[in-house]
């Protein structure tokens, strides 16, 4: 377990040295899926405007499944109510260590990222409800600009061949892990409909199941995958939307090893470390592609991109989310530094931190997900669509100007971090400073 963080720590200081390895595990598959991402929306956006794009569509709304069972879905409905789930799954675990482990587990160093986090949701949602109403527009798609994409804002770093310092990376990451939460909350609170009272009972009986399945040690992939295809079954059927599915059983799963106490047997991993190693590669390198598949196909002319910055509703997306996540990710950052009395990295600088305010911009998954349950009818869903991909990649391209004139000084404090003259494979900055070691 990692040490307690020292008083007055400084705010994206050098982590602990589990805490360290935890987060580099994480984004390491999180940045091969991002590129894995980035790829499958260029192949969605040629093959939807190429002279073959009748055949995207074709294939995006084939239906498959068991119609008796209330899961006769599209190929796109697939992939956004099936695949994402997963993801949503692995993001509920990350939630969970960082909330039982992690940065989030104590008040005094989950105020600042938290506060960031929240300040990041509540800005652009505000301004793009003040730009659609002053142009008469909807309000229903005030959540799109909420969310960022860790995955996406990854392979910006990677396609820049920069190296962040691991505080700065723990930072987007505990970001876009907030930010999740607060996406899979707005989704099962305002995106549900038709509610089934039957299912949603059962959906609720198999997640007590799941919990009393963990809290007695039970173990084997055979007992919980079936029940988990149940929860999930049920839920969607109880007009939830059925990702929040996933996010419930993450949450659920134990996060600490036994240590062998009690006379329970000991183990190496955790259920939910060992679920997440396994189902983090699917999540970012399959799971989120394919649904960036079937959902970023729009089509691209003159006049739809016009459109962005004209019609209310995406111009509420592409300015909350280029403008309100840097607003209210570095305001909210900023206030919270000074009211508790945190002290910046003197290695670093706040224009780091306003760097990684506009990279938390790219939107792009769960954005273009709540475009899709905000906006059910086709030509304003590819208009929101649009203002995602355009605002993502606005907020892609201001982030690598930004982080490229730091990237002398990234590149200097990771090499300082990795460093490991006496190659016992831990870097020597934690044999230096004997807090920070486990």
């Amino acid at each position: 377990m990692c040490a307690a963080p020292r008083e007055r720590q400084p705010f994206l200081g050098l982590l602990p040295w589990c805490e360290r390895r935890a987060v580099a595990q994480a984004l390491r598959a999180e940045t091969v899926g991002g590129l894995v991402l980035l790829a499958a929306a260029i192949v969605a956006l040629i093959w939807a405007n190429s002279p073959g794009g009748s055949t995207y569509e074709t294939v995006r709304d084939t239906h498959f499944g068991i119609a008796a069972l209330g899961l006769d879905l599209s190929v796109g409905h697939w992939a956004s109510d099936g695949l994402l789930t997963v993801f949503f799954l692995v993001a509920g675990m990350e939630l969970k260590r960082e909330l039982v482990v992690g940065e989030l587990r104590t008040p005094a160093t989950a105020a600042l990222p938290v506060v960031a986090a929240m300040c990041g949701m509540l800005v652009p949602a505000a301004l793009y409800v003040a730009t659609a109403s002053l142009r008469g527009g909807s309000l229903t798609g005030w959540a799109v600009p909420m969310a960022t994409d860790i995955a996406f804002a990854l392979a910006v770093l990677a396609v820049l061949s920069t190296s962040l310092p691991s505080a700065l990376r723990a930072f987007l990451l505990t970001l876009a892990v907030v930010d999740d939460l607060g996406a899979i909350l707005i989704i099962a609170v305002f995106f549900t409909s038709d509610l089934n009272i039957l299912a949603l009972a059962g959906a609720v009986a198999g997640l007590v199941l799941f919990y009393a399945l963990q809290r007695l040690r039970v173990h084997g992939w055979w007992w919980y995958v079936p029940l988990g295809v149940v929860i999930w079954a049920l839920m969607y059927n109880g007009g939830v939307h059925a990702t929040v599915a996933g996010v419930a059983m993450g949450l659920i799963l134990r996060t600490r090893p036994d240590d062998g106490r009690q006379g329970r047997k000991p183990e190496k991993s955790s259920p939910g470390d060992h679920t997440a190693h396994l189902l983090r590669p699917f999540s970012a390198g399959v799971a989120v592609p394919l649904f960036a598949l079937f959902a970023a196909g729009v089509s691209v002319s003159v006049t739809s991109l016009e459109g962005v910055f004209t019609r209310p509703e995406p111009l509420g997306v592409v300015i909350g989310l280029v403008v309100g996540k840097v607003v209210g990710i570095f305001a909210g950052t900023y206030l919270a530094a000074r009211f508790t009395r945190a002290r910046l990295n003197p290695d670093l600088a706040w224009a780091d931190v306003f760097a990684m305010a506009v990279l938390a911009g790219i939107g792009f998954t769960v954005a273009l997900l709540i475009g899709e349950l905000a906006f059910p009818t086709p030509a304003q869903a590819d208009q929101v669509k649009a203002a995602v991909l355009v605002g993502s990649m606005i907020a892609a391209a201001l982030a690598a100007i930004l982080v490229k004139r730091r990237d002398r000084i990234y590149r200097r404090l990771s090499e300082e971090e990795d460093r490991d003259d006496d190659g016992d494979g831990i870097p020597d900055v934690y044999q230096r400073d004997q807090a920070g070691t486990t």
